[in-house]
């Protein structure tokens, strides 16, 4: 796998089979296309090249909209390159780039850069100045720059029934469950441990606080989920509250602690990545901390029957 980012140091790609887009999520949409790229670049005895964009082109064009990632850069790349895709081209995407017109797009960017034997892409893809460029424009070029062109068809996305908007409103809601099935693969935060009140502890049940690498990745849901936690390449279970803590504080700041099971380590500033495995139950004020000890050895109880997948 090669990463470059760039695009005036690109090597000749050999019979280039390419395709475009964000890939928020490498989600199984997204996998129905990289497999076709895939498995046409061996048919020609070409190269595999996905090309895509940073910052996502909406942070640039609408810098007033919250944008909110299923996969920061760093994982995505991860993602493709396990998909198989050889070579990942990421384009810094500048308002000069974002005023390319759709002809410019495809001749000086697309067939200039990658020269193309084939561009493979969804069927509603859209691409230069104010989103004029369709696979309409793709056809009428293909001729004079003698590249072939694959549409994913509508159907074959119907099919996976999943899109980035869908996977982002799950998991908004907290449905971790659903976000599993249109992903492929639980979703995961990754994050650095802080202190905290450090209450957990004297009630039985220590957290590990946790402050996240990419404030704009996207967090699940408030409420009580059974997770499962990588420190050091070991996989621990756990449970994980994401919430206001309003049994013990009137802080209106969202806070992320995981109960790692059968763990006494000292972890601060250490990196753990935690996956959603099933949502609990809504976070709840108790009258007492004693209340909260007894529902926490419930949530335990769940969290153990979800992980070994009760």
């Amino acid at each position: 796998m090669a990463v470059f980012f760039n695009i005036d140091a690109l090597p000749a790609f050999r019979n280039a089979v390419i395709t475009i887009g964000t890939f928020d999520g490498v989600h199984l949409g997204h996998r129905t296309i990289l497999q076709k790229v895939v498995d046409r670049a061996q048919e020609v005895g070409g190269e595999s090249v996905l090309i895509t964009f940073e910052p996502h082109p909406r942070k640039l064009l609408f810098p007033n909209q919250p944008l909110w990632f299923i996969t920061p850069l760093e994982q995505k790349l991860t993602l493709i390159t396990e998909a198989g895709i050889q070579n990942i081209v990421v384009v810094p995407f500048t308002r000069e780039f974002s005023e390319l017109s759709a002809d410019d797009y495809v001749e000086d960017f697309l067939v200039k850069t990658f020269r193309p034997h084939t561009i493979i892409i969804g069927y509603d893809h859209r691409f230069g100045h104010d989103r004029t460029g369709s696979i309409e424009l793709l056809r009428t070029f293909r001729q004079k720059y003698n590249y072939e062109l694959t549409e994913i068809q509508a159907q074959l996305i119907d099919e996976a029934a999943v899109s980035s908007t869908k996977v982002r409103k799950a998991l908004k809601e907290g449905q971790v469950e659903e976000a599993t099935v249109m992903l492929g693969r639980e979703h995961s935060l990754r994050g650095i441990v802080v202190r905290g009140a450090q209450l957990g502890r004297t009630i039985g049940y220590p957290t590990a606080n946790i402050r996240l690498n990419e404030p704009e990745h996207i967090i699940p849901g408030i409420g009580v989920y059974a997770v499962r936690i990588l420190h050091n390449d070991t996989l621990y279970g756990g449970m994980l509250s994401i919430g206001y803590n309003p049994t013990v504080t009137t802080d209106r700041s969202i806070k992320i602690e995981v109960n790692i099971f059968e763990f006494h380590e000292e972890i601060y500033d250490d990196i753990i990545e935690v996956f959603f495995v099933r949502r609990l139950r809504d976070e709840v004020k108790f009258h007492s901390l004693e209340a909260l000890k007894e529902q926490l050895h419930h949530d335990k109880e769940a969290s153990l029957a979800a992980l070994n997948g009760q």
